[in-house]
Protein backbone atom coordinates (compact mmCIF):
# COMPACT_ATOMS: atom_id res chain seq x y z
CA UNK A 1 0.00 0.00 0.00
CA UNK A 2 1.36 3.68 -0.46
CA UNK A 3 2.84 5.49 2.14
CA UNK A 4 0.47 8.52 2.17
CA UNK A 5 -2.68 8.41 0.93
CA UNK A 6 -2.58 8.86 -3.41
CA UNK A 7 -3.92 12.58 -4.55
CA UNK A 8 -6.48 12.58 -7.19
CA UNK A 9 -7.72 15.51 -8.27
CA UNK A 10 -11.40 14.86 -9.54
CA UNK A 11 -14.65 16.19 -10.21
CA UNK A 12 -17.44 13.50 -9.29
CA UNK A 13 -19.31 13.68 -12.96
CA UNK A 14 -16.62 13.12 -15.40
CA UNK A 15 -16.72 9.72 -16.92
CA UNK A 16 -12.60 9.01 -16.40
CA UNK A 17 -12.45 10.29 -12.70
CA UNK A 18 -15.25 7.76 -11.93
CA UNK A 19 -13.47 4.66 -13.88
CA UNK A 20 -9.92 5.45 -11.67
CA UNK A 21 -11.89 5.50 -8.46
CA UNK A 22 -13.82 2.03 -9.09
CA UNK A 23 -10.48 0.75 -10.04
CA UNK A 24 -8.61 2.11 -6.82
CA UNK A 25 -12.02 0.68 -4.71
CA UNK A 26 -11.17 -2.37 -6.37
CA UNK A 27 -7.46 -2.55 -5.49
CA UNK A 28 -7.89 -1.48 -2.14
CA UNK A 29 -6.71 1.86 -1.60
CA UNK A 30 -8.62 5.23 0.06
CA UNK A 31 -7.70 7.75 -2.24
CA UNK A 32 -7.14 11.66 -1.21
CA UNK A 33 -10.05 13.42 -3.25
CA UNK A 34 -9.20 16.85 -4.27
CA UNK A 35 -12.08 18.46 -6.13
CA UNK A 36 -10.60 20.48 -8.98
CA UNK A 37 -13.83 21.96 -10.15
CA UNK A 38 -12.78 22.40 -14.17
CA UNK A 39 -16.01 24.60 -14.97
CA UNK A 40 -14.43 27.70 -12.45
CA UNK A 41 -10.70 26.92 -14.16
CA UNK A 42 -9.22 24.85 -10.75
CA UNK A 43 -7.80 23.02 -13.52
CA UNK A 44 -5.91 26.14 -14.93
CA UNK A 45 -4.07 27.91 -11.65
CA UNK A 46 -0.40 27.76 -11.69
CA UNK A 47 -0.29 24.97 -9.24
CA UNK A 48 -1.95 22.41 -11.69
CA UNK A 49 -0.40 23.79 -15.32
CA UNK A 50 3.22 22.87 -12.72
CA UNK A 51 1.75 19.34 -11.91
CA UNK A 52 -0.30 18.96 -14.91
CA UNK A 53 0.21 21.01 -18.15
CA UNK A 54 -2.21 19.07 -19.90
CA UNK A 55 -4.51 20.47 -16.92
CA UNK A 56 -6.86 17.40 -17.56
CA UNK A 57 -8.90 15.40 -14.43
CA UNK A 58 -8.13 13.03 -13.27
CA UNK A 59 -5.07 13.96 -12.37
CA UNK A 60 -2.86 11.39 -9.44
CA UNK A 61 -0.25 12.88 -6.95
CA UNK A 62 1.33 9.22 -5.62
CA UNK A 63 3.75 11.06 -3.14
CA UNK A 64 5.40 12.79 -6.13
CA UNK A 65 4.81 10.50 -8.64
CA UNK A 66 2.47 12.38 -11.30
CA UNK A 67 0.08 10.84 -13.50
CA UNK A 68 -2.87 11.60 -15.76
CA UNK A 69 -5.14 9.90 -18.34
CA UNK A 70 -7.57 7.70 -16.71
CA UNK A 71 -6.31 4.06 -18.60
CA UNK A 72 -2.89 5.06 -18.01
CA UNK A 73 -3.83 5.68 -13.91
CA UNK A 74 -6.25 2.52 -14.01
CA UNK A 75 -3.49 0.54 -15.21
CA UNK A 76 -0.91 1.80 -12.76
CA UNK A 77 -2.91 1.33 -9.53
CA UNK A 78 -3.19 -2.64 -10.24
CA UNK A 79 0.54 -2.34 -10.96
CA UNK A 80 1.47 -0.95 -8.09
CA UNK A 81 -0.92 -1.96 -5.16
CA UNK A 82 -3.00 -4.68 -6.91
CA UNK A 83 -2.82 -8.18 -4.81
CA UNK A 84 -3.05 -9.76 -7.82
CA UNK A 85 -2.75 -9.20 -11.33
CA UNK A 86 -6.46 -10.18 -12.29
CA UNK A 87 -7.64 -6.83 -12.79
CA UNK A 88 -4.32 -6.26 -15.24
CA UNK A 89 -2.95 -9.49 -16.16
CA UNK A 90 0.79 -10.19 -16.47
CA UNK A 91 0.68 -12.47 -19.07
CA UNK A 92 1.57 -11.18 -22.58
CA UNK A 93 -1.54 -12.15 -24.29
CA UNK A 94 -4.28 -11.55 -22.08
CA UNK A 95 -2.39 -7.80 -21.17
CA UNK A 96 -3.04 -7.10 -24.84
CA UNK A 97 -6.43 -7.93 -24.93
CA UNK A 98 -7.64 -5.86 -22.21
CA UNK A 99 -5.17 -3.31 -23.77
CA UNK A 100 -6.90 -3.39 -26.55
CA UNK A 101 -10.22 -3.20 -25.07
CA UNK A 102 -9.08 -0.22 -23.04
CA UNK A 103 -8.03 1.63 -26.78
CA UNK A 104 -11.11 0.93 -28.31
CA UNK A 105 -12.93 2.61 -25.58
CA UNK A 106 -11.12 5.57 -25.88
CA UNK A 107 -10.95 5.76 -29.60
CA UNK A 108 -14.04 4.46 -30.45
CA UNK A 109 -16.77 3.99 -28.13
CA UNK A 110 -15.98 6.80 -25.80
CA UNK A 111 -15.17 8.91 -28.53
CA UNK A 112 -18.29 8.27 -30.77
CA UNK A 113 -20.14 9.12 -27.24
CA UNK A 114 -18.73 12.60 -26.96
CA UNK A 115 -19.38 12.77 -30.71
CA UNK A 116 -22.91 12.71 -29.90
CA UNK A 117 -23.43 14.43 -26.39
CA UNK A 118 -20.68 17.07 -26.27
CA UNK A 119 -21.96 19.17 -28.93
CA UNK A 120 -25.80 18.91 -27.35
CA UNK A 121 -23.77 19.86 -23.86
CA UNK A 122 -21.61 22.68 -25.32
CA UNK A 123 -22.95 23.78 -28.29
CA UNK A 124 -26.56 23.37 -27.64
CA UNK A 125 -26.75 21.55 -31.19
CA UNK A 126 -29.69 18.88 -31.63
CA UNK A 127 -29.20 15.20 -31.77
CA UNK A 128 -27.50 14.15 -34.28
CA UNK A 129 -28.90 11.19 -36.31
CA UNK A 130 -25.63 10.23 -38.07
CA UNK A 131 -23.41 10.42 -34.61
CA UNK A 132 -25.61 8.11 -33.12
CA UNK A 133 -25.20 5.45 -36.07
CA UNK A 134 -22.03 5.64 -35.76
CA UNK A 135 -22.38 5.39 -31.60
CA UNK A 136 -24.46 2.23 -32.26
CA UNK A 137 -22.15 0.48 -34.42
CA UNK A 138 -19.44 0.62 -31.63
CA UNK A 139 -21.58 -0.70 -29.77
CA UNK A 140 -22.72 -3.58 -32.29
CA UNK A 141 -18.57 -3.73 -32.38
CA UNK A 142 -18.27 -4.66 -28.88
CA UNK A 143 -21.68 -6.31 -28.41
CA UNK A 144 -19.08 -9.08 -31.18
CA UNK A 145 -16.63 -9.01 -28.89
CA UNK A 146 -18.49 -10.49 -25.91
CA UNK A 147 -19.74 -12.90 -28.22
CA UNK A 148 -18.84 -16.37 -25.45
CA UNK A 149 -16.78 -14.34 -22.85
CA UNK A 150 -18.26 -13.13 -19.65
CA UNK A 151 -16.65 -9.84 -19.72
CA UNK A 152 -15.02 -7.67 -22.09
CA UNK A 153 -11.50 -9.33 -22.02
CA UNK A 154 -12.26 -12.78 -21.29
CA UNK A 155 -14.08 -14.58 -18.29
CA UNK A 156 -13.08 -12.09 -15.45
CA UNK A 157 -13.10 -8.29 -14.50
CA UNK A 158 -10.71 -6.41 -15.49
CA UNK A 159 -10.21 -2.35 -15.59
CA UNK A 160 -11.44 -2.88 -19.74
CA UNK A 161 -14.58 -3.48 -17.98
CA UNK A 162 -14.44 -0.93 -15.57
CA UNK A 163 -13.02 1.71 -18.18
CA UNK A 164 -16.18 1.00 -20.83
CA UNK A 165 -18.69 0.29 -18.27
CA UNK A 166 -18.52 4.26 -17.26
CA UNK A 167 -19.27 4.98 -20.95
CA UNK A 168 -22.68 2.51 -21.02
CA UNK A 169 -23.33 4.35 -17.70
CA UNK A 170 -23.76 7.12 -19.24
CA UNK A 171 -25.39 6.20 -22.24
CA UNK A 172 -28.50 4.83 -19.68
CA UNK A 173 -28.26 7.62 -17.79
CA UNK A 174 -28.78 10.12 -21.19
CA UNK A 175 -31.21 7.82 -22.34
CA UNK A 176 -29.68 5.82 -25.35
CA UNK A 177 -30.93 2.64 -26.55
CA UNK A 178 -28.69 0.13 -26.58
CA UNK A 179 -31.40 -2.65 -25.98
CA UNK A 180 -30.39 -4.33 -29.88
CA UNK A 181 -27.35 -5.96 -28.33
CA UNK A 182 -27.96 -8.41 -26.27
CA UNK A 183 -24.94 -9.40 -25.44
CA UNK A 184 -23.88 -5.82 -24.55
CA UNK A 185 -26.83 -5.98 -22.19
CA UNK A 186 -26.27 -9.16 -20.16
CA UNK A 187 -22.46 -8.10 -19.94
CA UNK A 188 -23.51 -4.86 -18.29
CA UNK A 189 -25.97 -6.29 -15.81
CA UNK A 190 -23.17 -8.44 -15.11
CA UNK A 191 -20.57 -5.73 -14.60
CA UNK A 192 -22.77 -3.56 -12.65
CA UNK A 193 -22.99 -6.43 -10.05
CA UNK A 194 -19.36 -7.37 -9.75
CA UNK A 195 -18.61 -3.55 -9.38
CA UNK A 196 -20.95 -2.95 -6.60
CA UNK A 197 -18.73 -3.64 -3.98
CA UNK A 198 -16.51 -1.19 -5.14
CA UNK A 199 -19.25 1.62 -5.02
CA UNK A 200 -20.65 1.27 -8.52
CA UNK A 201 -23.70 2.92 -7.36
CA UNK A 202 -22.25 5.85 -5.48
CA UNK A 203 -19.69 6.64 -7.73
CA UNK A 204 -20.35 5.75 -11.66
CA UNK A 205 -24.47 5.51 -11.07
CA UNK A 206 -24.82 9.07 -9.49
CA UNK A 207 -22.03 10.36 -11.52
CA UNK A 208 -23.88 9.65 -14.49
CA UNK A 209 -27.15 10.82 -13.31
CA UNK A 210 -25.71 14.08 -12.36
CA UNK A 211 -24.14 14.61 -15.68
CA UNK A 212 -27.45 13.84 -17.55
CA UNK A 213 -28.97 16.24 -15.49
CA UNK A 214 -26.57 19.23 -16.31
CA UNK A 215 -27.11 18.25 -20.23
CA UNK A 216 -30.71 18.57 -19.72
CA UNK A 217 -30.58 22.04 -18.53
CA UNK A 218 -29.39 22.81 -22.00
Amino acid sequence: MPSQPIKLYYLPPSPPCRSVMMTARAVGIELDLVLTNIMEGQHKTPEFLKMNPQHTIPTMDDNGFILWESRAIMAYLVNAYGRDDSLYPKNPRLRALVDQRLNFDLGTLFKRYMDLYMPILFKGEAYNDEAAEKLNEALGWLNSMLEGHAFVAGDNLTIADISIVVTLTNLEALGFDYSAHDNVVKWFDRTKKALEPYGYAEIDQAGAQTLASFMKKD
